[in-house]
């Protein structure tokens, strides 16, 4: 059983300058929330209540302003913070300690997730005792990413990044569950000629043992990576056409927390008051009618 998740939430944001900036990209406005309340809200959804926020260095007191350690969430929140980047797998190595002899979920600070049976898909790839796992969704231009080769038994055979060949459309998602191997794996890998360890070297190990597990979203589901200007707006055109119709919103935390029983109605109190005056409070006060 997975009970610990990495948020990999650094980066320069260089596609999404000048804006980027001043401002870490996890922290901009998607629709009504910070962008971190998504990917954070997924590992939540999936049960996880410890979770480590790897973040820039220097930009540590911003992101504490909305996720204090001390929260009302019902969540143990730690921090470390990224010196520079170093590829994805580096998650691993920064937070060797936070991870101990435990599995683990690694989710990209910048990745968007929706689908109707999204939850109970994620509490099944938490139950992974050995191996990996990672979530898979058709595109259209297969060119741009890290694309999957899946047999029926929805065991991995092939990864390759940005296939000038078609092999398949299935794109390698920002959502990983890995057994505790991971770290020892992770400290082998080589940096690629970009100078940073390459996470599809780590899938690959596990592919070639024949522990490399593909998870679908499913037709109808979503997933954007918002690391451009175009699929930010886009994420944020969704969500608010969602929320707006439904009258429901995506990523609210404390209604995941209190879902989950993590927490009861005099934190969401609390965290009414923390916001103040603003629509999202006043969803979080219909939560507790």
């Amino acid at each position: 059983m997975i009970k610990k998740g990495i948020i990999l939430a650094g980066g320069l944001g260089t596609r999404m300058s000048p804006i980027t900036k001043a401002v870490n990209k996890q922290l901009l406005p998607l629709y009504d929330k910070p962008l971190i309340y998504y990917p954070l809200s997924v590992l939540m959804l999936a049960g996880i209540k410890n979770i480590l926020i790897i973040v820039n260095k220097g930009q540590l007191n911003q992101f504490q302003k909305i996720l204090p350690k001390n929260n009302h969430l019902g969540l143990n929140i730690q921090y470390k913070e990224q010196p520079e980047p170093r590829g994805l797998p580096d998650a691993f190595l920064i937070g060797e300690k936070f991870i101990g002899k435990d599995n683990v979920a690694l989710i990209l600070g910048d990745n968007f997730f929706y689908g109707q049976n999204f939850t109970h898909k994620l509490r099944k790839c938490i139950k992974l005792k050995k191996g990996a796992s990672v979530f898979v969704h058709p595109v259209k231009n297969p060119n741009l990413y890290g694309v999957a080769k899946v047999n029926s038994k929805n065991i991995i055979l092939k990864i390759i990044e940005k296939p000038k060949k078609f092999i398949s459309n299935l794109a390698v998602t920002g959502l990983y569950f890995f057994d505790n191997n991971v770290v020892k794996y992770s400290k082998n890998l080589k940096p690629s000629q970009r100078k940073e360890i390459e996470i599809t070297d780590l899938l690959n190990i596990y592919r070639k043992k024949r522990q490399l597990n593909s998870e679908f979203l499913g037709r109808g589901g979503v997933w954007l990576d918002t690391g451009c200007i175009e699929d930010f707006y886009s994420a944020s055109s969704f969500i608010s056409t969602i929320e707006n119709r439904q009258g429901f919103k995506i990523a609210c935390l404390e209604e995941i927390s209190f879902k989950n029983k993590w927490i009861k109605k005099i934190q969401i109190r609390e965290m009414i008051s923390f916001y103040g005056n603003c629509d999202y409070s006043k969803y979080l006060k219909s939560l507790i009618k």
